[in-house]
């Protein structure tokens, strides 16, 4: 970040405000700018608006006073001569420590936590969590064992209400927005664009902050209701922006940190969202061997305690150049999601398709607790991806933290049981493994709640020979083991290995194709192998775009929620090839404003859908060319979102 203009001087003392020169400055909302011990004296009597320009301020400095330590009983003061002037003229003051505590109230008819929101149209819950169980198959002969059998817990939160007065959980949401140098032009114009079209789709009673970093980091506007008049100077706020500078991530993160960790009110709802083009370069990541601790960049408040999150951060590369592994750990680490922004032009889909999801929070805190009932039944192991999951050392009990869940969402974990031989004394011919039970915190209530879901019963007959098979445990396990394969491709590609990165993701390609028999997930997913075929090719294009395409692939699979990925290639196959996977002939490039194939939607809720196709919408309607997409057609049934 630049110094203020040498120029020009304090407009309250009259001073230098010479970079070096000792003193911290403040920028008002006005762009004008002072010695913040100047101004903050200023504020302390009164003066709430500019002196130069009289305009009426928001975003106030703010210097929580000290105490200042008194001399013990008895002890006498001695009167000390003032050093030298020369030397106080090179005595540097202590830095001043800005408490972000001003932020605003909640809506008082919402409680204490805030918890009651007008939703737009679907984005209210509608009933309760459904949780249900899958055996992999439907029996097992009486006189037969299985140490590795696979029962699938399906968890789907409550869908959406189309009414505008039910209540919703409100979103406390900041921002934090790289304008560094390199975000010059269009990119911060586009960013701009995208910003506006977030706060203009935020509720009156979520709020928001806007951070802004390059080679510092300011908080722009304080955590503020969207009001009219929120709305109209947040916009005002995100329109002043301007890129200079070098790329200071961590100071960004450490100032959202701040925003959350001191406000005085909280919504039901929290989170963060990064966006960035570029590498930090101003603070030191220590090398682990192959990799690197990018955690350093986060926060420690944004890290996991009692197995919850306080905040994800959403983070959002932009173009390639951008540090992709070290985004990726960022939000991994916080429970957020990576998105890779390649194609510039869609970043307000991307913003759209998340706060989509935010803004929809029906679920907190959810777990799921899983307790076998035949006692020769024992849990060895639980598929749970990201999500933090424990086995008892008996193996008679695990559990899975699940955390937020959006309306409609879905979330699925394999559990592996050990399942004994059916003895003569069970006497009957069906046998109950386990029991499951999702216990969570409705988000729009704050009311606590429990679900239980049907036990996990096997058939165990003499002959199990013609025994049905689950499609939904085979769709799940074939999900599982790609993801997997993309993590182990990813590994083979950092040390150099492209080419076996290629025959495993060609290897998995083979067995999805071949287990899929038309399934849309399964298909989808193919075409996502075939797309890292391509970009982890070689050392130049998974350099250039292939890292950042398949970390986010990760992301999305390891937690099962959506997030943004443009598939900007499309496959060409060739006729007759013999092992049944398309052949990279050639591909043709899709037009810059392409949006996500399908196969990056997977996971994309109803209310994700509905905010995407508003973006789209917002678009068309500021006359900017969009291509319509088979995705389109496929989500016009969704409805109208409204705006809140």
């Amino acid at each position: 970040m630049e110094g203020p203009d040498q120029t020009n001087p304090c407009a309250i003392c009259l001073g230098s405000m010479r970079a070096g020169g000792g003193q911290a400055t403040f920028t008002a909302e006005c762009s004008h700018t002072f010695h913040f011990s100047c101004i903050s004296t200023s504020v302390a009597h009164g003066n709430l608006v500019c002196p130069l320009c009289n305009a009426q301020w928001r975003d106030l400095p703010f210097v929580r006073p000290t105490s200042v330590p008194q001399p013990p009983p008895g002890h006498i003061l001695q009167h000390r001569q003032p050093p030298p002037a020369h030397i106080l003229h090179h005595r540097q003051p202590p830095n001043p420590v800005v408490v972000f505590d001003d932020d605003e109230q909640v809506d008082p008819a919402s409680g204490p936590t805030g918890i009651r929101q007008t939703a737009p149209a679907g984005a209210a819950p509608n009933g309760a969590v459904v949780v249900n169980t899958h055996t992999e198959c439907s029996a097992v002969a009486r006189d037969s064992s299985s140490d590795n059998f696979a029962v699938l817990v399906h968890v789907r939160a409550p869908g959406m209400i189309e009414n505008d007065a039910a209540p919703r959980a409100p979103l406390d949401l900041v921002t934090v927005l790289d304008v560094s140098g390199s975000m010059s032009g269009q990119k911060l114009a586009l960013l701009k664009q995208a910003m506006r079209f977030v706060i203009d789709n935020l509720g009156p009673n979520d709020r928001l902050s806007v951070v802004s970093f390059s080679s510092e980091a300011r908080r722009v506007t304080r955590l503020a209701r969207m009001t009219d008049a929120g709305k109209a100077s947040c916009i005002n706020a995100v329109e002043s922006l301007a890129a200079r500078g070098g790329t200071n991530i961590a100071e960004g993160l450490r100032t959202a940190a701040k925003v959350l960790d001191q406000r005085r009110h909280r919504n039901a709802v929290s989170s963060v969202v990064l966006l960035s083009d570029g590498q930090d370069t101003y603070t030191s990541v220590t090398r682990r061997g192959a990799g690197a601790n990018y955690e350093a960049l986060v926060p420690p408040s944004f890290l996991r305690t009692d197995g919850e999150w306080s905040a994800p951060i959403h983070t959002f590369g932009f173009g390639n150049d951008h540090d992709a592994a070290a985004m990726h750990v960022i939000a991994e680490s916080t429970g957020g999601t990576f998105s890779f922004i390649e194609n510039e032009a869609v970043i307000q889909d991307a913003f759209a398709q998340c706060i989509g999801g935010l803004l929809s929070v029906v679920v907190q805190e959810a777990r799921i607790a899983v307790s076998c009932v035949h006692p020769g039944v024992r849990v060895i192991s639980v598929r749970s991806g990201r999500y933090e999951s424990r086995v008892e050392e008996d193996g008679r009990a695990a559990s899975v933290r699940v955390g937020e869940l959006y309306a409609d969402e879905e979330r699925r974990f394999l559990l592996f049981l050990a399942v004994p031989r059916a003895e003569a004394a069970d006497g009957n011919n069906t046998m109950c493994l386990v029991k499951v039970v999702c216990s969570y915190r409705d988000a729009a209530t704050g009311a606590d709640a429990s679900v239980t879901a049907e036990d996990a019963v096997v058939a165990r007959p003499e002959e199990a020979g013609d025994a049905e098979r689950s499609a939904e445990v085979e769709r799940e396990r074939v999900r599982v083991e790609a993801a997997e394969d993309i993590a182990a491709a990813r590994a083979a590609a950092e040390r150099g290995g492209h080419e076996e990165a290629v025959g495993i993701l060609e290897n998995r390609q083979r067995m999805v194709a071949q287990s899929g028999d038309g399934d849309a997930v399964i298909v989808a997913l193919g075409a996502e192998l075939l797309e890292m075929r391509e970009r982890v090719s070689t050392r130049q294009s998974y350099m250039r775009s292939g890292r950042a395409y398949m970390l986010a692939g990760m992301s999305a699979h390891a937690q099962q929620r959506a997030n943004s990925r443009q598939m900007m290639q499309e496959p060409v196959p060739a006729s007759g090839s013999s092992d049944g996977l398309p052949r990279m002939v050639s591909f043709r490039a899709v037009g810059s404003a392409a949006v996500q194939d399908e196969a990056t939607l997977s996971y994309a809720t109803p209310a994700m859908r509905a905010m995407l196709l508003r973006s789209r919408h917002a678009s068309a309607a500021q006359g900017q060319e969009k291509q319509p997409t088979a995705g389109d057609d496929a989500h016009s049934s969704e409805p109208e979102v409204q705006k809140t």
